[in-house]
């Protein structure tokens, strides 16, 4: 059942687009009752309101703490129409049909690095939520309007429909307060509960987050698993949960996943890059003048895994990649910060390829945290935004790298990062030689990194090594030395390191140490 609104209450913190929308309600012949600031905006802007002071015959206190919480303003909101009249009668209170309320700004009150606790608890808002809560429990009589990317669509509703909103309207904007609501308590939790602890740490006693749904999927993991993509509020950085789809099927479970980690590690590379992602890790990664030799270095790597697989570029994809895409592979997804209209075009011509266009890369990642789910709990990190340069680099060998070698070694630690642990990386000039993932012996990684470079005919000779943890034994070492290694670069801190150390400059191998370790379960 539709509900007519005849009077309005407005009082917003982000005063973006009110003035438009309370003269839109006012030409409606809806009446407007306002506070503080947002009362004085409407009356410079010649838009009739009642204060809410005159409402209540209560002025506003305690430098305008107290203003809205008013039997009047309260009773208004939650009454109940066809219940509470003789109440309101006997008490001079009116209806009030429709809540326009944002609340004070705390998250970016917080998020200035000169905030004290002071400046945080005085922009925490009591009226606001009080009033938003009140109107979407009551939201079979009353409207809440929380968010000003709404107010365009209530005022066409409202024009069409003499005044009124849908019960189904109305509980959608309900739900969209509690939403509000819910993340706003859960901000001013997060920041106190880290302060309880006098700034000791930076987890909150308890932990609170919002995330928003993308969409339904088809399945999870598995076809037997229901399954949803949902994204971290507020969120715009590079990823593939900010991404847009421009053609191909729906996303399904694991391809968010496989396509959340080839974009991270392309990421990492400022020269033009692509990575091929097969089951969560990098199978082929490359440099390249542009993204064709890009992409051709890292197919080359492991043409047989890449059937099927990821593909992420750093730049916009030029037309000849994408013909040389579709003519040679299978590809489940290709993410990118841009596309050529021929990409595209090229693209189309397999209508099932997904085809996802990311934010650009050129904005900072947000330091953040990092999640991993167990059962019954939940784990939280920092993101390993970890980097390093030459200036970082230890030589702990005889013999140092040459200038190519460091190039080699620290591409290879960047792609090292991204591959589940253990990982063994051989690269050389740039390009993905072998790649050994998620085994449980390092030495095995590394045997199998040097199986998939003979496979493909690769030259390990002349390549380096990155490992993303220590060698605990030197017979990893010696496997390399075997397969022609000839630098390797890993972090070091192991109690054998001068065994290791000493493997390697039997085989006049340089290596150097990070001092950074960069497991990836």
């Amino acid at each position: 059942m539709s509900k007519t609104i005849q009077r309005a209450l407005i009082s917003v913190s982000d005063k973006q687009g009110i003035v438009d929308f309370a003269n839109q309600l006012n030409s409606l012949g809806i009446e407007i009752l306002s506070t503080g600031g947002t009362y004085k905006l409407l009356s410079q802007n010649q838009i009739p309101a009642i204060e809410i002071s005159e409402h209540t015959g209560f002025p506003e206190i305690m430098a305008g703490r107290v203003k809205t919480l008013h039997p009047k303003i309260h009773g208004g909101i939650l009454a109940r129409r066809g219940v509470d009249e003789e109440v309101m009668q006997n008490h001079d209170i009116k209806a009030i049909d429709l809540v326009v309320v944002n609340l004070y700004p705390f998250q970016q009150t917080i998020s200035q690095p000169d905030c004290n606790l002071s400046q945080a608890i005085e922009n925490i808002d009591i009226g606001g939520p009080t009033m938003v809560r009140a109107a979407a429990k009551n939201h079979q009589h009353v409207t809440v309007v929380v968010n000003p990317n709404d107010y365009g669509q209530v005022i066409e509703t409202l024009q069409a429909n003499d005044n009124s909103i849908s019960d189904s309207q109305r509980l959608n904007y309900a739900v969209k307060a509690f939403e509000h609501t819910a993340q706003y308590d859960a901000a001013i939790a997060n920041y106190l509960g880290c302060e309880i602890e006098h700034n000791a740490t930076n987890f909150p006693r308890t932990y609170n987050c919002q995330y928003v749904k993308v969409e339904d999927m088809r399945y999870g993991e598995n076809p037997h698993q229901q399954a949803a993509f949902y994204k971290q509020a507020d969120f715009n950085e590079a990823s593939v949960a900010c991404a847009i789809q421009l053609q191909g099927k729906s996303l399904s479970f694991n391809n968010v996943a496989d396509t959340d980690a080839a974009l991270e590690c392309v990421k990492s590379f400022e020269a033009s890059a692509c990575v091929i992602v097969k089951h969560a890790n990098p199978c082929g990664v490359a440099l390249g003048e542009n993204t064709l030799e890009a992409y051709n270095g890292a197919y080359q790597t492991d043409p047989t895994s890449a059937f099927g697989g990821i593909i992420a570029f750093n730049r916009a994809v030029e037309t000849n990649t994408a013909e040389t895409i579709v003519d040679r592979q299978f590809v489940e997804v290709v993410i990118a910060p841009g596309f050529e209209d021929g990409a595209l075009k090229a693209f189309a011509s397999k209508p099932n390829i997904r085809v996802l266009k990311c934010n650009p890369l050129e904005q900072k990642e947000s330091k953040g945290w990092d999640y991993k789910k167990v059962v019954g709990g939940l784990l939280i990190q920092d993101r390993d935004l970890s980097e390093l340069s030459d200036l970082d680099l230890k030589v702990v060998t005889q013999r140092a790298p040459t200038q190519q070698e460091i190039s080699d070694m620290l591409f290879s630690w960047k792609v090292a990062k991204f591959v589940k642990s253990n990982a063994i990386v051989y690269a050389r000039n740039g390009h993905t030689i072998g790649i050994g993932a998620g085994q449980m012996s390092r030495v095995y990684s590394a045997k199998i990194a040097g199986i998939k470079a003979a496979d493909e005919n690769l030259q390990v000779a002349g390549s380096i090594m990155a490992s993303d943890a220590f060698f605990p034994f030197r017979d990893s070492v010696d496997a390399a030395a075997a397969a022609g290694i000839s630098a390797i670069i890993q972090p070091g801190g192991s109690i054998r390191d001068e065994e290791v150390i000493q493997a390697a400059d039997e085989a006049e191998m340089a290596m150097v140490f990070t001092g950074i370790r960069n497991f990836r379960h």
